[in-house]
């Protein structure tokens, strides 16, 4: 395989396209692998790039899971004959060593934003007839293949006359999207209300670098997501979490169609689902504001979601008493009251956490839910052990959204390091009190449509009663 620097084209399913480039910076770096990028738009699904060999497109793609192909670009333009053109002066040189009459091949053809009939695409394929091929078409596991892409931008209701480029080329690899399917929730054997989905778990355990042998850990665990893909990627995972009855499997079913909770149903189940119970080392009832861990515990990466009492509470061991008193006779059994745990407090202890037992060059990887209309990078917490690498937005709805936030420790704390953030918004007081605004909001507005439509009503019985 040569070791000359090539032209390659990345392809990405176009969702999520906020992540894809701190997806793609942390596998470079984990990989150890530069890259000169040649075109990379902003919105269009693909990237034009330079790699030193082939084994490096073959690495990218084995982790990412924005990316659906890898090909060698062979030739591209805005121009169907000028791609003809340049293919056939070069055709000798860069694809004829591909060719012989004992390896087989097949031609796909690709569109974005239309459809071509079978009969169309097969025209597509006639006109590279001029290609030096050799050897039998086959259309399942050929020795090569090769991709023919026409792209008409990104508005379904504006599909131009003309695509917008064309491109060719000799496929490598995909990306790992059939990960998506495997790891659905959909059969998954114990869910939640806010479990993660597996193509934005499998993006975080990307972000933090998690490779064979790290131990990872998630501090809210819930159901075990994240620890799903981790371990999928050979990390060693556990997590904690304060909810008692979610982590024994007790609580209310989610799936609408189920009735109770099956007795097999935990993190655990989980991962021997997936064959990674090896991997899976265990989750723990715990107040993430008590730590419980000794001081020189350290982990490779931390990847979490946070709650953010919408969907579930936000608690800690507390009491709102001025001097509370448990009875010996009562000691026994005596379950910990609880106050809420607002979400400055908890990213101020996370932080700090992260800080303290991430290994150095480690991983933080988590959300953090804001208002879209009032973000800024003032918003996002930040350590003075921790450097922020990564910030990716997830749209949730007109006013909300989440960012992925990645951070990299860059040292070991020192004697009064601290979260430096300190106007962290409190995404569940703010969600509650827009909710009321909104709510007096729309009842004016009725209030007010009501009131136009009796008037409208008076004055067609006045004109009608004076004709």
């Amino acid at each position: 395989m040569s070791n000359q620097w090539r032209r390659y084209l990345f392809w990405f399913a176009h969702e999520h396209v906020d992540f894809r480039l701190a997806e793609l910076d942390s596998i470079l770096n984990l990989f150890n692998i530069k890259l000169k990028t040649i075109y990379k738009p902003k919105s269009d699904p693909y990237w034009i790039v330079e790699l030193p060999s082939e084994c490096a497109v073959q690495k990218i793609a084995s982790r990412s899971i924005s990316l659906r192909f890898c090909m060698e670009l062979w030739g591209n333009s805005k121009d169907v004959d000028i791609l003809h053109k340049n293919l056939r002066s070069k055709a000798e040189e860069i694809i004829k060593p591909y060719f012989s009459n004992d390896k087989s091949f097949k031609i796909i053809v690709e569109t974005f934003c239309k459809h071509f009939t079978q009969n169309e695409k097969i025209q597509k394929i006639e006109t590279f007839s001029y290609l030096p091929f050799q050897g039998t078409v086959k259309l399942k596991n050929p020795d090569t293949t090769l991709l023919y892409i026409e792209y008409y931008g990104l508005d379904p209701n504006a599909i131009p006359e003309k695509p917008y480029e064309l491109f060719f080329g000799r496929w490598i690899a995909d990306g790992q999207r059939d990960l998506i399917q495997k790891l659905s929730l959909k059969t998954r054997k114990f869910i939640g209300n806010t479990s993660m989905d597996p193509q934005l778990s499998l993006l975080m355990a990307n972000q933090a670098q998690v490779k064979r042998g790290d131990i990872v850990l998630d501090p809210f665990v819930g159901t075990g997501s994240l620890l799903v893909a981790a371990s999928h990627f050979g990390g060693y995972t556990f997590g904690t979490d304060i909810d008692f009855l979610m982590l024994h499997g007790r609580t209310r079913p989610s799936r609408i169609t189920q009735k109770t909770r099956g007795e097999d149903e935990s993190v655990a189940s989980n991962m021997e689902q997936y064959g990674k119970g090896s991997y899976y080392l265990d989750v723990v009832v715990s107040d993430f504001s008590r730590p419980m861990w000794r001081s020189d515990m350290r982990v490779d990466s931390i990847i979490t979601d946070p709650p953010y009492g919408i969907r579930e509470a936000t608690e800690r061991v507390g009491t709102l008493k001025t001097h509370p008193v448990i009875e010996e006779h009562q000691a026994a059994t005596h379950i910990p009251s609880k106050i809420v745990y607002g979400l400055p407090q908890i990213f101020q202890d996370l932080l700090n956490f992260s800080a303290k037992h991430l290994k150095v060059d480690g991983r933080l990887v988590c959300w953090f839910p804001l208002y879209r209309d009032h973000y800024s990078e003032g918003q996002l917490p930040n350590h003075p052990c921790l450097f922020l690498i990564g910030n990716s937005e997830q749209v949730l709805s007109k006013y909300t959204s989440r960012r992925l936030l990645t951070y990299k420790k860059i040292r070991d704390p020192l004697d009064g390091d601290a979260i430096t953030s300190s106007n962290i918004v409190d995404f569940r007081e703010k969600y509650f009190a827009l909710g009321d605004e909104t709510r007096k909001e729309r009842r004016l507005k009725r209030a007010e449509e009501r009131a136009r439509n009796k008037e409208d009503w008076e004055r067609s019985n006045r004109e009608s009663t004076e004709r």
